[in-house]
Parts: structure tokens; sequence; C-alpha cells
């Protein structure tokens, strides 16, 4: 039955004269849609899986958790509900695992070149594929137990199944990547200096840690947590508990029923809010992650606070106008699941959070906030402004702050001396002019959201891609100059043991 269906979404491509979901207001890597689409249409999955391939190393991971900004620019779109693109990419991955159609592809042939990535999020993977395909030996430095960043440890397990990372994981490890996790570099003994000593370039693609944090009275109450320590602390808890589970999953096949086969124990090794009230703050994906994780452990009540607006049920076709992404209501999974359990969707609007409250043993056992009037001008701009006389309180035991990311650690930049944008992001263009991706250290590249910002998985394998064409080209020209200069100075080319091949290389210094 979802095969029927699927072959008649597919059918509903209509092969645009310009197909917007794969520009730049579509998909930001560009996945040729009307191309496996038409496959898929023709039953023709292993080719479908092959175009599928050309642009997206990871399909698995944004056919799950993608927002699919290319269905909001799908044509068909204008007239009807859009293709069902997303559903379309991760059934032809699935397939292709299955089938036993993805397999490792073993480079060839070595360029001899070292690169180092720092950080296992989808930016540093993508980086570290391509540059691997290119011939490079690539190390991806981990800072904690498992790679995958924040798809291994902040994406809950029931919206990606984490032996779904992990099967990547090992596939590039037996394409020839290397990792080394619980290594943060920066600290201890693995410095920037290091890195550098020993390899040809390094690629920062650490993400956006700082979690944003919100100073009002009562901040220093108990049971306020950061979103990722609730959701990262739950995870560790289900990989500790379920061993097994991860091993050999290069063989993994995704199960039809979900992923039941994961237990968790109430240990006490994670946040635990079964019976709490609980509030969480700041929309977006990471807040519903957070809602249906409180509703999963079972929470007593769920209030989720927004400070904008309700979205429009439609798309302003001035403020908003297609082929944009479409910013209108919608009901995720999380909402989903309080609505079913509770009976309403959990979500407040439009409302400032002025004060925690705290009994006298310090823990939170309310939130104070207030109304806001939002208005917005002909391009959507908003204003705010408290409405007076609006104040309330909502009773809480546990308050999740999922107010987003601010940039990447500030000891990375400081000792690589990395310059650093206003917002604290590493600074360093985007684009494929031969300036992309390149900061203020020669030799040390950034992607990802450390760079661009907290933003989407799609758009860190986009700059995780075009990184690693920065360091690429980085890599040639400085061979090219080195066997220039060899030349001039009577020196055989090819038998540099300069810094860059690096023949006598010092290791980096051991963990204590």
């Amino acid at each position: 039955a979802h095969d029927v269906e699927r072959k008649r979404q597919s059918a509903r491509c209509m092969d645009c004269g310009t197909p917007f979901c794969q520009t730049h207001s579509g998909c930001p890597i560009h996945n040729l849609m009307p191309e496996w689409n038409e496959l898929v249409f023709k039953e023709q999955w292993k080719s479908a899986l092959d175009r599928l391939l050309t642009t997206n190393n990871f399909p698995e991971f944004t056919g799950r958790v993608c927002p699919a900004p290319c269905e909001g620019a799908c044509v068909a779109g204008l007239v009807a509900a859009p293709v069902t693109i997303k559903n379309i990419e991760y059934s032809i991955i699935d397939r292709g695992f299955q089938e036993g159609w993805v397999k490792a592809r073993i480079p060839k042939e070595r360029s001899g070149a070292n690169i180092a990535v720092v950080g296992s999020g989808p930016a540093g993977l993508a980086a570290a594929d391509e540059l691997n395909q290119m011939g490079h030996k690539v190390t991806v430095f981990e800072r904690d137990q498992k790679p995958g960043g924040l798809m291994m440890y902040g994406i809950p397990n029931m919206k990606l199944d984490k032996r779904v990372v992990q099967r990547r994981i090992e596939l590039l490890q037996a394409e020839g990547v290397d990792f080394i996790c619980g290594v943060e570099v920066g600290k201890g003994p693995v410095t920037a200096a290091a890195l550098r000593a020993k390899f040809d370039a390094v690629l920062l693609a650490t993400g956006a840690v700082i979690p944003r944090d919100l100073s009002i009275p009562g901040r220093e109450a108990k049971n306020i947590h950061f979103a990722m320590d609730f959701l990262g602390k739950q995870q560790r808890a289900l990989f500790n508990q379920n061993e097994g589970l991860m091993e050999n999953a290069i063989n993994f096949k995704t199960p039809f029923k979900g992923n039941k086969d994961w237990k968790l124990e109430f240990d006490g090794s994670f946040i635990d809010v079964r019976g709490h009230r609980v509030v969480v703050i700041g929309g977006g994906d990471t807040g519903t992650d957070c809602t249906a994780t409180s509703i999963r452990q079972g929470c007593k009540s769920l209030v989720n606070l927004e400070l904008m607006d309700k979205p429009p049920d439609s798309r302003d076709d001035i403020a908003n106008a297609w082929p944009a992404y479409p910013r209108i209501f919608r009901t995720d999974y999380g909402q989903e699941e309080v609505k079913k359990r509770d009976g309403k969707d959990p979500r407040k609007y439009a409302v400032m959070t002025k004060e925690f409250i705290k009994d006298e043993a310090g823990n939170v056992t309310g939130v104070k906030i207030v109304s806001l009037k939002v208005e917005r001008d002909a391009n959507g701009k908003p204003s705010i402004a408290e409405i007076e006389g609006s104040e309330q309180l909502i009773e809480a035991d546990t308050v999740i702050l999922a107010m987003g990311f601010l940039g990447p650690d500030p000891n990375l930049t400081k000792d690589f001396g990395t310059a650093v944008t206003p917002q604290t992001n590493i600074k360093a263009l985007h684009g494929s002019n031969g300036e992309g991706f390149v900061t203020s250290e020669p030799g040390v590249f950034a992607a990802g959201d450390c760079r661009r910002g907290q933003s989407l998985v799609v758009w860190a394998i986009n700059e995780g891609q075009r990184a690693a064409d920065a360091v690429n080209r980085y890599i040639l020209e400085s061979r090219a100059k080195q066997a220039i200069q060899a030349a001039a100075d009577g020196v055989k080319s090819g038998r540099l043991g300069q810094r860059g091949f690096h023949t006598s290389a010092a290791p980096l210094p051991k963990e204590e």
C-alpha cells in the first residue's frame, strides 16, 4: 500500500522546466528530485538510489529529520498539496540498505595528504566523506564518546534511531575514515598547535554548542535545564542500557514497526520528569523533541511557550511568497502526542517569560509570563510589545530551555586564533570562489553551524560538501607551490619532507 502511494506521489512530479524544489529556495544540496521521482514511478529503485546519492551524502538523515524546504518550493504545491518528496527520499535510501545496494566505497588511490576534521555532526561527516573519496586521509575528532554530534545525542531516538547514524559511521570507517572520540580539541593535550603540526589542513565543524540562556529573576532555581542536557542525558542512558543494539550497525535494516526494541530504565542517570508539570520554553525542532520526550516519560502536564505569534494556516502571498519556505502553522509529532493524551495543543503563542518562581528549598514552582502584541510590517518583520495587565503564572516542577544556540565553544576559537563574527560564529565566507570556508588562520577552515549559526541538517551537509572542495583546493595549491619551489631549489619533485607531506610528522600527544 505504501509503495502504491509513493508511486502515485512520484507521478505527481511534473518534470518542471525550472524545478524550484532543487534551487536555492528549495534543497540546499540540490537533490535531483524530478529524476529520482521518475525512476521511482518506473519502479527502478536502484537507479533512483544512484541519482539520490549523486547529491546527498546522507539521505537516511535528511529523509527523517529535514523539514523539507523542497516541498515548500514544489510547483505542484501552488495548486494542491506538494509532492511528498521527503517520504520518497526516505523510501529510496531505506530500500537501498534493505537490498544491500549501499556498500563501502574504498578509494583506489591515496593522495598522501592528512586532514583533521573537528566535530562529527552532519557537516563534519559530509566533509569527511567527500575528502576521503578524493583520496585524502581523514581523521575526525569528536568530544563525545560516539561520533554523530547532535544527530547521535540531540535528536531523540524515536525520531532518528541511533543505529541509522551508527550504520553510516561504520560505513565511513570501512571506507577509511578514522574517528577519535572522547577528545575535546582546544582543551588538554590535543591543541590547535598539535593538530596543525600533524595535519595538512584542519576543518572546524563543531556546530553551535553554546545554549541560549534566559537571564531573568529566579534563573538560579533548581530543575531548570537546557534542552541538550535533558535530551543528551536520556540518550546516554539508552546507550548504557542497550549496549547490544549498537553492535554491527553496518548491517542494520530499518524495522517497519519503529524502534520499540530500545528499553529505558529510570535509574537516576538522566533527568526524570515523570509526574512533573513541565514547561518547555522555545519552539522549533528542539522544543518539539523536548515536548515528545517529556510526554513519553510520563509528565503530569506540559506547556510549550513561544515568543512569536501563531503562524497563519496558509502562507502570506506578499511577505512569504512562493517558492520561499512557507511560514505556516504546523503540528509536529510532539504536539500530536500531547493532543492525543491531554486533548489540546500544548503551545502558548506570543508570550514572554518574565520570572521563575521558586519555593524555600530553591525548587522552581512556576513561570511568570506576559502576553505580547505582535505586529508585522509589509515584509513580515515582527515588532513586539507587552500587553499591560496580561501577566499569568504557570505552575511548573521542571523547566526546559529550548531557545537555540549561540555559536561554537569560545575555547576552540581562542586556541585556533580564528576571527569570529559579532554573533560569535567563526568568521569565514560561504561560497566556491576560492575564499569560501577559509578562516583567518592559514590551513584552517570552518563549516556548518559553527560558521553559519544554527541551521538545518541539510544546510550542514551543503557546508560540509563545499568546505571539502575548499580544503581540497588548498591541498592541491599547496602541493603545486611546494613542487615549484622544490624545482627552483633544485630538489627532485616528490621527495619533499616538509610540512604538508608529513614524512616525519610528530604524533599527537596522548590523553593522560
